[in-house]
């Protein structure tokens, strides 16, 4: 039964906020859960995804709606377009937000070409708008195994996602829709230097969705940014190299403890 805004909490200790990306929900981190148990984990259902009902309004909408909930000081993890909704958090509510990691995300998921900026080309969002309506299920799988494209280990990749997140309720179309027009529309790189907190962002070198070339142009003036790069992996680093992928967090926590 859908709630409001599905949250689940399971560990103890340092206090973590994961955030899942588009068309899928918080179940594609089950298989990480025994690896953070250290750690106090709220593993969020974004809303109109997973149980989670649908919150009319844009990503500010979505960051208030997480933050109400999750009122004490956290990391703020995001995957995908979990990312843009955790950098909007840690730039909106930098007293909640006490450090980010985002997984193969992007402050600008669209392809900018006027400006140089690599991204997803935009008819392939439009491509994906228009599946919607027709059939909401094979546009998800197809957008699965765009995730995993690329990966030494694709087939096994797209075969565990898809299990993941059939455990849970289909996303409701207009949270899909809402979320297709933020990976169209938000771009935070005008405001990613609001972000003081110490900052973690992991990338897929053969992510087809997050070119290679965003890495370099990310902002490395300040000590506190870091970057941990897998460069077999694709969209989905924290499923095909979940060991790596765990010891590069644990080992940034220990330092961003420090």
């Amino acid at each position: 039964m859908n709630q409001p805004l599905y949250i689940e909490s399971i560990g103890q200790g340092q206090e973590i906020v994961m955030l899942h990306g588009w068309g899928v929900n918080g179940a594609v981190f089950t298989p990480l859960q025994p690896l953070l148990s250290q750690y106090r984990v709220h593993y969020v259902d974004l809303p109109g995804f997973g149980h989670s009902q649908t919150i009319e309004g844009d990503i500010d909408t979505w960051v208030d709606a997480i933050a109400s909930r999750v009122t004490q000081k956290a990391i703020w993890i995001g995957w995908s377009l979990g990312g843009l909704v955790a950098s909007r958090a840690a730039i909106r509510y930098p007293e909640q937000v006490e450090g980010l990691v985002t997984i193969a995300s992007s402050p600008c998921f669209m392809a900018r070409e006027e400006q140089s900026w690599p991204g997803i080309p935009p008819q392939v969002l439009a491509d994906f708008s228009n599946q919607l309506d027709r059939d909401l299920g094979k546009t998800i799988e197809r957008f699965l195994a765009i995730q995993a494209m690329g990966s030494t280990s694709a087939k096994d990749d797209i075969k565990q996602l898809r299990e993941l997140v059939l455990s849970r309720p289909l996303p409701e179309s207009a949270a899909l829709i809402q979320g297709l027009d933020m990976l169209k529309h938000v771009d935070l790189r005008p405001q990613i230097s609001q972000i003081v907190q110490p900052w973690l962002r992991i990338w897929g070198r053969l992510d087809g969705l997050v070119p290679r070339r965003v890495p370099a142009l990310m902002p490395k003036d300040r000590p506190q940014y870091r970057d941990l790069i897998f460069h077999r992996a694709s969209h989905a680093p924290f499923i095909s190299h979940r060991d790596e992928f765990i010891t590069g967090l644990n080992e940034w926590v220990e330092t961003f403890k420090d």
